[in-house]
């Protein structure tokens, strides 16, 4: 465990942020660095601090943290006052611009008012990661690049010591929530373009994290169980204490069809056993799918508090690829099935839900009927999926579910690693063995 002291704002040199991954090649040198350690710490720390504490929880609230929901709420007062504008696409109003760069003449100011007057050094450098927070302007686009960056600017505040341990629980249930409400705002207002979508297969269009932390909120709560999240009564009841089920109203609110056919991956999740399953296998998809991809992490900007220079201690390893435990058909079934639908073209089952799944090939040319069950039956290694039918009477789609498992071979399984990597960060209980077994 690192005892590194928070930064001292009065004698440290900061710097502006700069892109330091330019190539495929230099991911190597990201999944080494510094700020890939504390980034995971961060996120890591954030989800051991919210385990089982429902969203409306009252929890310690400091004037640090008032002042930053202030300062959200005054960027969310700038999109009423720039309404979108009249224009023949359907996506990326270009009033989104100017709500852009009212961000960039005024952002260092809102933060300075926010932040206590010994902060206001690192202000240049932080400000930088709260203004790629909210989407890009060119492309009037957003994604988990951009939501990235807002994790960049909270890890920042714990390292400098604005942050305290005892915030951890408010900067997840409440600034990290009102980030969450505001994107939500900006997203519809300005028909922000999904950046990086894989579309049916993503996760979601535009978030990652608060399922993570989410699904770490529901943990040890008997009344709400994995597949309880597809019926939208529950979803609409608890909505406001989980941020989980806050995301699938969103998605509801936003998206019609069956929700297997245009949330793919979220709906096979729901078949998984427990909440603390979902939440070790989320951590270990992220790592996967966006800290260990290119057109994501080319974007992320390092100064000198998040360093792209090598880390002193490593803690957190990249992922040893998406090998996960074979599908059980034990699971329960959902409590809301879906109409009976064909998917069409190709469905690698293997590939459904990236980084949760390693049960193979599948036979190809599947008859159209066969529940998903069947398909759970079918020995590894045989081929690909052509058609899948997913019938709502059958008692047995319960067997779609994914076993997830985040068993790491090179670290010890990623039930919450030790979140800490330098003091600044909240504190818990759990220890991680080192492992110095080479890397791919």
């Amino acid at each position: 465990m690192c005892s590194e002291m928070p930064i001292d704002c009065g004698h440290h040199k900061f710097e502006e942020p700069k892109r330091a991954v330019l190539c495929p090649a230099d991911v190597k040198k990201w999944e080494q660095s510094s700020a890939y350690q504390d980034i995971l710490g961060f996120i890591t720390s954030m989800n051991v601090a919210v385990k089982g504490k429902k969203t409306s929880a009252p929890c310690i609230t400091s004037s640090l943290t008032t002042s930053l929901l202030k300062m959200l709420d005054t960027i969310s007062q700038w999109v009423g006052d720039i309404p979108p504008i009249d224009q023949p696409q359907r996506y990326g109003n270009k009033a989104f611009r100017d709500f852009y760069s009212r961000f960039k003449e005024q952002g260092e100011r809102i933060m300075r008012e926010a932040l206590p007057e010994e902060f206001h050094p690192a202000v240049a450098e932080i400000a930088v990661y709260l203004q790629e927070s909210f989407g890009n302007s060119t492309r009037i686009d957003y994604g988990t690049g951009h939501e990235l960056s807002f994790i960049m600017f909270l890890c920042c505040l714990f390292k400098i010591g604005a942050l305290k341990q005892e915030d951890s629980a408010a900067v997840v249930t409440q600034i990290f929530n009102r980030y969450l409400s505001l994107c939500r705002k900006l997203q519809t207002t300005y028909k922000m373009e999904p950046a990086g979508s894989q579309g049916v297969w993503s996760l979601d269009d535009y978030q990652f994290i608060p399922f993570i932390w989410g699904s770490s909120q529901l943990q040890m709560n008997p009344k709400i169980s994995p597949e309880m999240f597809c019926n939208e009564k529950t979803v609409n009841d608890n909505a406001d204490d989980y941020m989980f089920l806050s995301c699938i109203k969103f998605i509801l609110s936003v998206k019609t069809g069956p929700f297997a056919e245009h949330s793919n991956q979220l709906w096979n999740i729901s078949g998984v056993q427990s909440w603390t399953k979902i939440n070790q296998g989320l951590i270990k998809m992220y790592k996967a799918e966006v800290l260990h991809k290119f057109p994501v992490v080319q974007h992320v900007l390092f100064g000198s508090i998040l360093s792209i220079y090598p880390a002193t201690e490593m803690v957190y390893y990249p992922p040893s690829g998406t090998d996960m435990p074979p599908l059980s058909s034990k699971n329960p079934a959902a409590s809301s099935f879906l109409t009976s639908k064909t998917v069409q073209g190709k469905l690698p089952f293997n590939d459904v839900v990236p980084s949760m799944s390693n049960y193979g090939k599948m036979p190809q040319n599947l008859p159209l009927n066969d529940s998903l069950a069947n398909v759970s039956k079918m020995p590894q290694g045989a081929g690909s999926i052509d058609h899948v039918a997913i019938n709502r009477n059958s008692s047995s789609v319960a067997s779609r579910s994914t076993n997830i498992s985040c068993a790491d071979e090179r670290h010890p399984a990623m039930s919450p690693l030790n979140p800490l990597t330098v003091s600044s960060f909240p504190k818990c209980n759990i220890s991680t063995e080192s492992n110095n077994e080479n890397r791919k």
